[in-house]
């Protein structure tokens, strides 16, 4: 039995793709072990949100050969999509698939073992992106984390954001078949599955290639009714999607969590416009003033980049008023990467990495204040809590609005839904201590 060893870079998504491939090997007879263990055939699930992701992506293909010179080595996705001349050329990589064709790995690593002693050359599974594409069905039934799964709902990005490479290396939005996604989702429950997270490269366009209206709404509306599920968690949105309508409905779902991350990018409307986002600040800001209408208590996290072509002083001011006035419950601060390829690459005025590196100090200083604020409004309260880890006697887990809550119990509480009142906030988490009745 030949043993096989995932890794896996950036997102969400390719977290999804790595267990639906784990799955189809281990259907076909491979065994799959853990990063750190020595295999016969090395993995590498790649990233290319990056320059720094690209590198490290082919810095982890050369490192499987070191570990085992022998090993067969794999390297599939967004970096491979993009740079597979290259990845060719610099790593002693044997089998090379793009972000098509992942449901053909177990199929192309035997077809490679088979003629590992001829000289075929490597397997090189490349697709370009033509016109409308179809979605690739890729399934799982259970993940390594027994609280929480991802689902793949949806794949490509048609949003063409001037700094991002995605759209090229995925291709154009195709949404998964709704009643694939629900038995999916039925399959995960009967698995012992809390919490389900409904992600893709860009949700918010659920359905949208086939003109279907509130698609993404009525697909969520209907897992709320799924026997068993306790959580719907959804992955990054697209600020222009929260409506009166949409945001009224999804608070009257009892399952669905208030947590809702609208990528921001910039508080500039020059900047935003620069970067080709299809909103300004103020419909942002109405956007949620429409969650916090409907759900108050709702965590609101975002994505920031910092540092874009020709941001100034006075437009990097404006995104750190803006944040300050939004009050947002967590922030993620990115440092503007050039990506060749995109049309942020070829602007002019590209910014200093020394301004860089001030901004982003400033902006996750700022975020940090505005977590601790959000998060004290919850002490002395009773809060829900999905406990997913624990170190001794202390166990760790996140509320509906995506807090960490840090718990301390003599009893065994992984892997259940515990109600706390919590404490104190200490750091970036929540404190509480669990009683049970």
């Amino acid at each position: 039995m030949h043993t096989v060893s995932f890794t896996t870079l950036g997102c969400k998504v390719n977290q999804f793709e790595t267990e639906a491939m784990t799955e189809l090997l281990e259907k076909e007879g491979f065994k799959v072990v853990a990063q750190q263990e020595k295999s016969d055939i090395y993995i590498i699930n790649t990233c290319a949100v990056t320059k720094e992701s690209e590198r490290k992506s082919r810095q982890f293909i050369n490192k499987a050969k070191r570990f085992n010179k022998d090993a067969l080595v794999v390297a599939v996705g967004c970096s491979v999509q993009l740079n597979s001349d290259k990845i060719n050329k610099e790593t002693n990589v044997d089998i090379v698939i793009g972000t098509k064709h992942k449901g053909d790995i177990a199929k192309l690593i035997k077809q490679k073992l088979i003629n590992r002693n001829s000289n075929i050359n490597n397997i090189s599974c490349i697709d370009k992106f033509e016109g409308k594409e179809d979605f690739e069905e890729l399934k799982i039934s259970t993940v390594h984390d027994k609280t929480r799964a991802n689902i793949k709902i949806q794949d490509g990005c048609s949003q063409f954001c001037s700094y991002c490479i995605i759209p090229y290396v995925r291709g154009p939005i195709r949404s998964r078949n709704f009643e694939d996604i629900i038995d999916e989702v039925k399959n995960i429950v009967s698995n012992g599955y809390k919490e389900i997270v409904l992600n893709g490269i860009h949700i918010s366009s659920y359905g949208a290639e086939n003109k279907e209206k509130d698609s993404l709404l009525k697909l969520i509306e209907e897992i709320n009714d799924i026997s068993g599920i306790e959580r719907i968690r959804l992955g990054s949105l697209e600020p222009n999607i929260i409506t009166d309508d949409f945001a009224c409905k999804i608070s009257k779902l009892d399952k669905v969590c208030h947590h809702f991350h609208l990528s921001l990018q910039s508080g500039s409307d020059d900047v935003l416009s620069r970067m080709n986002r299809k909103y300004t600040s103020t419909q942002y800001l109405n956007n949620v003033e429409i969650i916090r209408k409907y759900m108050p208590d709702s965590g609101i996290t975002t994505d920031i980049i910092v540092g874009f072509p020709g941001e100034t002083d006075e437009e990097f001011k404006q995104t750190y008023e803006f944040v300050k006035k939004i009050e947002f419950s967590r922030i993620h601060v990115f440092k503007y990467s050039i990506r060749e390829g995109t049309k942020a690459a070829d602007m002019k005025e590209q910014i200093d990495d020394k301004i860089k590196s001030s901004r982003s100090k400033q902006l996750i200083e700022l975020g940090d204040i505005t977590a601790n604020k959000f998060m004290q409004k919850f002490v002395g309260r009773n809060l829900s809590v999905l406990v997913e880890n624990q170190n001794d006697n202390f166990f760790e887990g996140y509320t509906t609005n995506y807090l960490k809550v840090l718990i301390k119990s003599d009893n065994n509480i992984k892997n259940k839904i515990v109600n706390v009142i919590i404490d104190k906030v200490s750091n970036d988490y929540l404190e509480s201590e669990y009683n049970e009745v």
